[in-house]
């Protein structure tokens, strides 16, 4: 009699090819993603940080890139310590106590006429009264190291601005937030120059061409590029932790102890890929999986400066 074959079991092959999938799925994600974020990478870290800096002037974004970017996102971190004890400078407001139930400046009730009939022009004007404060905050300072300084100074006078302009006190982080960013891409258009604009629906010129200082100092259509020429390890490990500025890493909830390793990427800046124009070290920190710049010991002055 012959032998019965076997048939074969289907649910448990199901189950094993759907095991085996989801295995391979999963090391494709992670490959990916690690691919995809700068922060698995010391050298793409650092780029990304000077790339914000050397493509734009954008000191600004380039913050998402370091240490305060950590347990924060970057938005909330600029409106704990900058915009709320604006917002809410008469209470009783400090970065520990929460504004719900507190009556800020952003209350609808400090909403004046031009305010709450403005279409767009009176912003417009607050943004343009504000923009030579920035580029001034800019060259002061020699770029944005100094964070503390920009952000606090630029809200105090935007406060002031926005007050002589619209002739209320309504001040919101939206306006904030418009206004510091508006400065922050006509700052990076000086540099890189524009393009003419015109309207793709009646043909009328809305802007003009202009040429960028990059443009002026190394010739039309120039591409900068930045180049990570060395990453060296930092040998002893506890002595630039002890260097470190403890209250600035500790107002953003990181600790020495955190940090488990440390690393100086060099990058070179080239423009039209030949000529080195600039140089700089950028210290980046891991923390567990993660590593960011450390914006409490970098000097990018000199990317502010070197097209001059």
């Amino acid at each position: 009699m012959a032998k019965e074959k076997k048939s074969l079991n289907t649910k448990l092959y199901a189950i094993i090819v759907f095991f085996v999938m989801a295995g391979i799925l999963a090391t494709i994600t992670v490959t990916t993603y690690k691919s995809r974020y700068n922060g698995f990478s010391p050298e793409k870290v650092a780029k990304a940080y000077a790339e914000s800096i050397v493509n734009r002037g954008d000191g600004y974004n380039a913050y998402k890139n370091t240490i305060i970017s950590k347990n924060y996102k970057y938005g909330d971190f600029i409106r704990e310590y900058y915009m709320y004890p604006v917002i809410y400078r008469d209470t009783s407001y400090t970065i520990d106590l929460k504004t719900e139930g507190v009556k800020g400046y952003n209350d609808d009730s400090f909403i004046g006429d031009m305010t709450a009939t403005d279409t767009g022009s009176l912003q417009g004007q607050v943004i343009d009264t504000m923009y030579p404060y920035y580029v001034q905050l800019i060259e002061k300072n020699a770029g944005w190291d100094n964070y503390d300084t920009i952000f606090t100074k630029y809200f105090d006078k935007l406060v002031e601005v926005r007050e002589e302009i619209f002739g209320d006190k309504y001040m919101t982080d939206e306006i904030m937030f418009t206004a510091l960013e508006a400065n922050v891409s006509t700052y990076g258009d000086s540099l890189t120059g524009t393009e003419e604009a015109i309207d793709a629906n009646t043909g009328v010129k809305l802007s003009e061409k202009t040429i960028g200082l990059y443009e002026e100092a190394f010739g039309e259509d120039t591409k900068l590029i930045c180049k990570v020429k060395s990453v060296k390890a930092v040998e002893n490990l506890d002595e630039y932790l002890a260097n470190m500025d403890t209250v600035a890493i500790n107002t953003i909830d990181i600790y020495a102890e955190d940090i488990e390793d440390a690393k100086i990427c060099t990058i070179d800046v080239t423009a039209n890929g030949s000529t080195v124009v600039d140089s700089l070290e950028i210290p980046v920190l891991r923390i567990k999986d993660t590593w960011y710049v450390d914006n409490t010991n970098v000097d990018t002055s000199e990317l502010y400066s070197f097209y001059k």
